[in-house]
């Protein structure tokens, strides 16, 4: 990683016609983004392998399904090409990336807007959190909201909302009097009840009004928070003994986070005991921030370092909307992570010349191993040949009639004289 400005003319990935209000990168392929834009659309990018030498102006897909602006896109965790959006017109979609589908639209379960998102361990819940002041855990397959808290946190500022690997559900927001809090909430869906209950762990912390936004390492159980406007960032440890939520530190520094990203698990170096890494956005900079535990030892540190999420996903597209659920591919840091080479993004829209039945939904997917049923498909080539050698037909028609009306016009012309 180098250091220093960058240059005016640095090439960009600028496809989107409004502001980039959102961006994932993909965790089953290191070389795709996810953008949610003012401009109602979500597009995927393919960045080249070794960076941009060029503008990146045409994305792979262009996902078009919402009427206001897209401020929230989110990857599934263990499934390969399932990604989530929600928009300003309160609804939230659920895309087939490797065939341009929309497969899921829940737009009838927030009247007001969604501040975030977020998918459980494996993919099969997901939490939001809106100004309504109520968390939603929400089934979208099945499309039925599980449970919800009203008044999560009283304040009227924006508040979060993330999955715990437990299942449990921490939230961040504001007390009536504008105290920041965060709290710990257990919820458990039956069949009678579907409200959550009174939080587990609840604690206010000071009067600043940016908002606390949650990062959160499921291997350690730490939960790192960041206020947007703040100079500090603090972290917890979250415990099932009682009180919950754990103060560990407070890191410091003098100038105040614009916004903030956070690194992976497998691109932490494990040699320098490198437990947290992330990219403090300033007005003018990105600055990366490294957190590390102080060990004399040069052994590799297992208790620092359990296995973790690796890039491999568990589950296709279509196994997960079918209805399967998987926990993540688990890889051990032990030796560093070495990135495999990525294939590059494919997606496969419906082929118009396929006359497989409509209720037959398998397509190729993004790095599945290539079907090209339009390649292998012999009624799909003699449909191809057959058309081909009509368009060849039009083509000499006209090349004809072009020949004639020359004829005509020099005719016309010597009469004319």
């Amino acid at each position: 990683m180098t250091t220093g400005r960058i240059d005016k003319s640095y090439p960009t990935v600028c496809g989107h016609t409004g502001p980039v209000l959102d961006i994932d990168w993909c965790p089953h392929n290191d070389q795709v983004i996810a953008s949610g834009s003012e401009d109602c659309t979500v597009m995927v990018w393919q960045i080249p392998e070794n960076g941009l030498t060029l503008s990146l102006t045409e994305p792979v897909v262009v996902l078009e399904g919402h009427s206001k602006r897209v401020g929230i896109v989110a990857w599934h965790p263990t499934a390969r090409n399932v990604l989530l959006s929600a928009g300003c017109d309160n609804a939230i979609i659920i895309w087939n990336v490797g065939t341009g589908e929309a497969l899921i639209n829940l737009d009838d379960m927030h009247v007001d807007m969604i501040y975030n998102v977020s998918w459980n361990r494996n993919g099969s819940l997901i939490c939001t959190a809106s100004k309504d002041k109520k968390v939603r855990v929400i089934d979208p397959r099945k499309q039925e909201i599980v449970a919800e808290k009203e008044k999560t946190h009283e304040g009227a500022r924006p508040m979060r909302a993330i999955f715990l690997a437990d299942g449990n559900i921490f939230t961040t927001g504001f007390s009536r009097m504008s105290e920041r809090q965060l709290a710990l909430h257990h919820w458990e869906f039956t069949a009678y009840r579907k409200n959550m209950e009174e939080p587990i762990a609840l604690h206010e912390m000071d009067t600043s009004n940016g908002v606390l936004l949650p990062f959160y390492d499921p291997d350690t159980n730490i939960i790192y928070l960041c206020g947007k406007g703040d100079s500090s960032i603090r972290y917890f440890e979250i415990t099932d003994e009682s009180p919950y939520v754990h103060y560990l530190n407070t890191f410091s520094s003098k100038e105040p986070q614009r916004g903030m990203g956070f690194m992976p698990k497998r691109g932490l170096d494990v040699n320098k005991c490198e437990i947290a890494r992330f990219f403090k956005l300033h007005e003018r900079k990105c600055e990366p921030i490294i957190m590390t535990v102080p060990r004399k030892s040069d052994l590799f540190q297992d208790d620092l370092y359990p296995d973790t999420a690796g890039p491999e996903a568990a589950l296709e597209a279509e196994e997960w909307f079918e209805g399967k659920n998987a926990d993540p591919l688990l890889i051990s840091l032990k030796h560093g992570y070495i990135p495999g080479k990525n294939r590059d993004l494919k997606v496969v829209k419906k082929n118009i010349l396929d006359n497989k039945p409509a209720g037959n939904k398998k397509s190729d997917l993004i790095n599945a191993p290539k079907k090209a049923a339009d390649a292998s498909n012999p009624q799909n080539d003699a449909k191809l040949d057959e058309i081909l050698k009509e368009l060849k037909s039009i083509k000499d028609t006209i090349s004809n009639q072009d020949e004639r009306i020359s004829k005509l016009e020099q005719q016309l012309a010597k009469i004319a004289d």
